[in-house]
């Protein structure tokens, strides 16, 4: 048996992520209004993002992102955001150093499209091409956060300031699938929690060179 077949991806991660997700998103509601007032004031609404995504069982979904970027910006550009995107704002830029814009994740995992763990939900025009073992990574709930999260947490620096979109698609998208096949067919609580808490890491660590090199310039 698959561990993704197990009862662990089937039921009791769900069950964490209501147990955990709801508390979160209580002590996060003044931050979500602070973030909400900063995106208003420089480019009025709407606060969130809601692109679909791929999602499990093959099941597209609206993805809850606060907006980094200008209105309509899926439509004067592509699916992939290159370094030093014109697209995005000023608040934008700061909520995407800080992950601060991937928190609003949280709405999807109390409604139960995506887990806290779980591979981070793509393009449809990726997911309606996956074959072999690439439909394995619908069949656990898409997350916050996995190895390919971790691996690519500087992707827009990875895909340059040119055509982000093929960068993606011819150096990328591959290695990240290799990683979200290896987390469905590892799908546990260890592998979870050491997600979890390496993500927390990388993300302060991020975070941190994002605030000195602010202060240097």
């Amino acid at each position: 048996m698959k561990a993704y077949d197990g009862i662990y991806n089937r039921c009791i991660k769900r069950a964490i992520g209501l147990l955990v997700a709801f508390p979160f998103l209580i002590v996060a509601l003044p931050i979500y209004f602070l973030i909400s007032v900063a995106i208003i004031a420089e480019d009025g609404p709407p606060v969130f993002y809601r692109p679909l995504r791929g999602g499990y069982k093959n099941k597209p979904f609206h993805i809850f992102k606060f907006r980094t970027m200008v209105k309509n910006a899926d439509k004067i550009g592509g699916g992939t955001t290159a370094n030093h995107d014109p697209r995005i704002t000023k608040v934008g830029g700061f909520l995407r150093k800080t992950k601060l814009d991937e928190t609003a994740n949280l709405i999807n995992i109390l409604i139960g499209t995506m887990s806290f763990i779980g591979p981070r939900p793509e393009l449809l025009q990726y997911t309606d091409k996956y074959e072999g073992k690439e439909k394995e990574i619908l069949e656990v709930r898409p997350g916050v956060t996995d190895f390919s999260s971790i691996e690519f947490i500087n992707l827009d620096e990875i895909v340059g300031s040119g055509n982000a979109d093929e960068m993606y698609e011819k150096y990328v998208l591959k290695k990240k699938n290799a990683l979200r096949i290896k987390y469905a067919e590892n799908v546990s609580f260890i592998t979870d929690c050491k997600i979890f808490f390496t993500t927390i890491w990388k993300v302060l660590e991020k975070t941190f060179g994002f605030i000195v090199k602010k202060e240097h310039r």
